[in-house]
């Protein structure tokens, strides 16, 4: 769905409710609390599987081979060293402390919408910076694959809350690029060449965080996925305005795409149930694919802060 803003809010395009500033998403490197991805979550985080962490956790590495001591632990015993020496020895290993984390954010003109507060696109960039703040005090790397209509910027995973501004520097300026036209490019084509490219530098053991409104989403989508789940976890973050979930009953309304526009009644119960209809296939096979391939699935709203949604999210009581 595409927004038209009068020309009040025109005069208001620095306002951080339709474009994000360093400054609005520096300050929430305070309250990016409340959440975190170890595997001992909430038993209501929405990373808590019934039987195991929906996140497969860091990888171990072999450190060495030793004689057993009073203590160790017996499922790590190397019984083909036990029988081939007659002493008993152990395998130990050590817990990877680091690993890759992709933030893969939205910026197409279909995120440059909202009806109340702010943009889908503004919120994605707040979602964007909440995680990256929290993951760098953890010591991981943070990359992100910030995608638009027309082409992807690709920030390297690094190290170091400098390089979190680095990630931030690049999201600001795409999110300012932002403005009321039409698309040259279905989205379908760009969200999947942006899967297509992510596939390339995510590697193996990555935390990949998608933060879109899915716009463009089908079949090859979902076969993009399916092969980056295979060796990654992957958390999605879907951006939604509350306009979308339900169309305003109005005997008059025009839709525009920033270069042609329809009129239309709203009010036909025929339109009404066509359009819940459309909803709700698309919900229900984003929720259907999520649980096939158990992707945490996080629905955040543009019209209460990203912080407060995330900590409800991963377990956290709000008070």
């Amino acid at each position: 769905m595409s927004v038209s803003l009068n020309n009040t809010q025109l005069k208001r395009s620095t306002d951080t409710d339709i474009h994000t500033n360093m400054t609005q998403l520096r300050r929430l490197q305070y309250v990016a609390k409340g959440f975190h991805f170890l595997p001992n979550q909430p038993v209501n985080s929405v990373l808590s599987g019934k039987n195991a962490s929906r996140l497969r956790g860091r990888g171990l590495n072999f450190e060495e081979l030793r004689h057993y001591r009073p203590g160790d632990d017996i499922r790590a015993m190397d019984w083909k060293v036990t029988r081939r020496t007659g002493k008993p020895h152990i395998k130990v290993y050590t817990e990877e402390r680091e690993r890759n984390v992709y933030l893969v954010i939205d910026q197409r003109s279909c995120m440059f919408f909202g009806s109340i507060k702010k943009m889908k696109s503004v919120i994605a960039a707040e979602v964007a910076a909440l995680f990256a703040w929290q993951v760098s005090g953890s010591g991981d790397r943070i990359g992100a694959v910030i995608y638009n209509d027309t082409a992807i910027h690709i920030v390297p995973a690094k190290r170091g809350r400098q390089h979190v501004v680095n990630v931030l520097v690049e999201l600001v300026k795409q999110n300012n690029s932002l403005k009321v036209a039409s698309s040259k490019v279905d989205d379908t084509t760009t969200f999947n060449n942006m899967l297509a490219k992510l596939a390339h530098i995510c590697g193996n053991n990555a935390l990949i965080i998608l933060i879109s409104d899915g716009n463009g989403w089908n079949e090859q989508s979902t076969q993009f996925i399916k092969n980056i789940r295979q060796h990654n976890d992957i958390i999605s973050c879907y951006i939604y305005d509350p306009l979308e979930q339900t169309l305003p009953q109005m005997t008059q309304m025009v839709v525009s795409d920033g270069e042609q526009q329809i009129q239309f009644s709203s009010q036909k119960a025929s339109t009404q149930s066509k359009y819940q209809q459309a909803l709700e296939q698309q919900s229900t096979a984003s929720r259907v694919m999520a649980n096939k391939y158990r992707i945490p699935l996080i629905s955040i709203s543009t019209i209460e802060a990203p912080e407060i949604q995330l900590r409800k999210a991963f377990g956290k009581v709000v008070k």
